[in-house]
């Protein structure tokens, strides 16, 4: 590579997930352009399985003081780090999916009998929601956190952005516009976010950070 590639990622990255930005000669401008709240919220007996498409809802659910009546109920859940968490924490987890599409579809074929119960956030999409009312699949939602935009102006010249959900798109545009960046997406819902205002995207083969970065890093190597 000729210049040093500028990239900016729209959320604060971890130490390891940052060195392997920095060994490919990248110089890296980070800013968290989405915070996350944690809601308080009442858990009674809720249904015996449960969903989690995020991390943020696991971390609120293991605040709760009464979390503990959820351990011996069966989770399903949206990425594999969100598995991971709920793992490390004692929770029973029958299946993780890359998307909330294919956990929908696997939970219309094998266990649509079955009541559950959605822990979400207040951005959250319909298709958990809109897909168990259509299939009339009984469930409760339990807003869990709240994800607020705190967008921030960056003046750098940059050649890649990183995007972590359709939310820091948002935040990301109210203060500043896309032009040449390419940008490198998560899943195919941030995708679709970027989709208005550009046609340079790449998206993750699977939706983890690290995944984005090195999609970032190959893109640049072999430009």
């Amino acid at each position: 590579m000729e210049k040093s590639i500028r990239i900016l990622s729209t959320k604060k990255l971890q130490p390891n997930q940052k060195q392997f930005l920095l060994n490919a000669d990248f110089r890296l401008i980070e800013a968290d352009f989405i915070q996350i709240e944690f809601q308080s919220f009442q858990l009674n007996s809720s249904f015996d399985y449960l969903i989690f498409t995020s991390q943020n809802a696991v971390l609120s659910v293991i605040k709760n003081e009464n979390h503990i009546i959820l351990k011996d109920k069966i989770c399903f859940c949206v990425g594999i780090k969100t598995k991971q968490l709920l793992k490390e924490n004692g929770f029973k987890v029958e299946n993780a999916f890359d998307y909330a599409d294919e956990l929908v579809d696997y939970l219309l074929k094998n266990h649509s009998d079955k009541k559950f119960t959605f822990f979400s956030g207040n951005l959250r999409r319909d298709t958990i929601p809109a897909a168990f009312q259509k299939n009339n699949i009984i469930f409760e939602e339990i807003e869990v956190y709240k994800t607020i935009l705190t967008p921030h102006k960056t003046d750098n010249q940059i050649d890649g952005i990183l995007f972590f959900s359709p939310s820091a798109v948002q935040s990301y545009l109210k203060e500043n516009s896309i032009s040449n960046e390419i940008c490198f997406c998560i899943g195919t819902t941030t995708a679709a976010e970027i989709e208005k205002s550009t046609k340079n995207i790449v998206i993750a083969n699977r939706p983890t950070v690290e995944n984005v970065i090195i999609q970032s890093i190959n893109y640049f190597k072999e430009s």
